[in-house]
């Protein structure tokens, strides 16, 4: 089994598009949404849920009123201003550190588990798919793409899947760290935009720093010729292929509005573009190649 990470530095590059695509275009692959702060996959794939577990993402401190003599030296050591002078704990800003726990002198707050979202093994008509919601104004994501992750392998390893596809979550964060580790290539979206050429480089510093192959794609890559051509002279002066350029079409939205991946959607020469991106990437995957430090 083979693991295939989707990633960008930028968020709206058009990874989960991307994605949508290879799963239409692989044979027998499992799916992983790991974009957990913002996930959308689901919005093509129509998964329907067969698992749905509870993601316990940190603890909340709670006070018990029986207990406490309103000493206040919750209030002193909270940093976070979690404690009224009521003495309650106000979950939305509690951090979870426990300073006020170990703290109390009467042993009067409790350090309680805190559900941070949920997490769904899926049916899609392209195969299983493992996904994840996370709550609002929770923390912890990097935890929560290690657990979408983990259970993705397991399940593509279960069914003895040839690939695993992996939509990551933007930036170079925890999220994206959780997201790349160990996978045996990374697929980098970009496109012609000055933010979006400084967050390709970023992302592909961290490829090399984990020592991750990596291929660049650049999308929308029509609407500045003069920024593609510099993507381009960079992917060569270290060494990157860039295994495709997708120009602007209408078409990728509008498949989208209509649920459908671009390859169900379009019969034209787009969709020979994205096939011949996933040929490409997979005849890649299955080669070991070597990891470029100079990037």
């Amino acid at each position: 089994m083979k693991e295939l990470v989707i990633i960008s530095g930028k968020g709206g590059t058009g990874k989960t598009s991307i994605t949508a695509a290879f799963a239409g275009l692989a044979k027998h692959a499992v799916l992983a949404d790991c974009d957990v702060d913002a996930a959308d996959l689901h919005l093509v794939m129509a998964p329907k849920v067969v698992q749905q577990e509870s993601f316990i993402g940190g603890k909340v401190a709670e006070i018990d009123p029986r207990r406490c003599s309103q000493c206040g030296q919750c209030l002193q050591v909270c940093r976070f201003d979690a404690i009224t002078v009521d003495f309650r704990i106000q979950p939305i800003a509690c951090e979870g550190c426990g300073v006020c726990v170990w703290n109390c002198p009467e042993k009067a707050i409790d350090f309680n588990p805190r559900k941070s979202g949920d997490w769904f093994i899926s049916k899609t008509r392209f195969g299983t798919m493992v996904h994840a919601k996370l709550g609002i104004a929770e923390e912890n994501s990097g935890k929560l793409v290690t657990k979408v992750r983990k259970q993705a392998r397991e399940v593509a390893e279960k069914q003895k899947a040839e690939f695993l596809l992996v939509d990551g979550p933007p930036g170079i964060g925890c999220p994206v760290i959780a997201a790349i580790g160990g996978a045996d290539h990374a697929l980098i979206v970009t496109e012609p935009s000055r933010s979006a050429i400084h967050d390709m480089k970023r992302t592909i510093e961290l490829c090399n720093h984990f020592k991750i192959p990596m291929t660049v794609c650049i999308n929308r890559a029509d609407i500045n010729k003069e920024l593609t051509g510099s993507i381009e002279i960079f992917c060569q002066d270290n060494g990157i292929v860039v295994a495709g350029k997708i120009p602007y079409d209408s078409a990728l939205t509008k498949a989208q509005i209509a649920g459908k991946t671009i390859t169900e959607f379009d019969n034209g020469p787009l969709q020979d573009l994205f096939v011949q991106l996933w040929q490409s990437l997979s005849a890649r995957i299955q080669v070991k190649e070597p990891i470029n430090q100079e990037a």
